[in-house]
């Protein structure tokens, strides 16, 4: 007793959900790997490499929001994940650059893609910081520990619990790894 039509349909409906599974992973695999792309080219202070990789992204992003929707993109864990790695990317550019963090024009980010995006920065920042370190560039170190501090005192407001808090307490490592290259400047100098 079983209704074909009905089955067939079902088929027809989760054969359709898989392929845009398949294509939404494959372009999100993409956007991730070049968003670790962008952040390597950031820490050579290849800024010329970043944009144009920013570019090619946001056009993938607009393909895939265009395609599927943002609704159907953000079942997949693999979108969610591309797009806080891009989040990363871009927000690390724009501070990098001397810009302010902020939205993004034209591209649809969720909250969580913000935030985490967010919390991983304070990452990279440090990384720069060391790198500035080893360069003698000890005022821009303290730039850098300015607008970590500057995250933090944001991102405390929020009541952030699962996932996100565990990239909230990763943050606050990263403003402890901050002060103390800050401490050891001071101390040698």
């Amino acid at each position: 007793m079983i209704n074909k039509k009905f089955i067939k349909k079902l088929k027809e409906s989760y054969n359709k959900h898989e392929s845009e599974r398949r294509q939404i992973i494959s372009l999100s695999n993409a956007v991730l790997h070049d968003s670790k792309r962008i952040i390597f080219a950031l820490h050579r202070e290849d800024f010329k490499k970043a944009e144009e990789s920013l570019a090619e992204i946001e056009k993938t992003i607009k393909i895939l929001d265009s395609k599927f929707g943002h609704s159907r993109l953000s079942e997949e864990g693999a979108f969610k994940a591309a797009m806080e790695e891009f989040a990363e990317a871009k927000l690390f550019y724009l501070v990098a650059r001397g810009e302010k963090i902020d939205e993004f024009e034209k591209i649809n980010l969720d909250v969580d893609s913000y935030i985490g995006g967010i919390c991983d920065l304070t990452g990279e920042l440090v990384r720069r910081a060391v790198n500035l370190a080893s360069k003698g560039k000890l005022k821009e170190v303290e730039k850098v520990k300015d607008i970590i501090n500057d995250i933090m005192a944001e991102l405390v407001e929020f009541d952030m619990t699962g996932y996100l808090r565990t990239k909230y307490d990763q943050a606050k490592t990263n403003l402890r790894k901050i002060e103390q290259i800050s401490y050891e400047i001071k101390i040698r100098k």
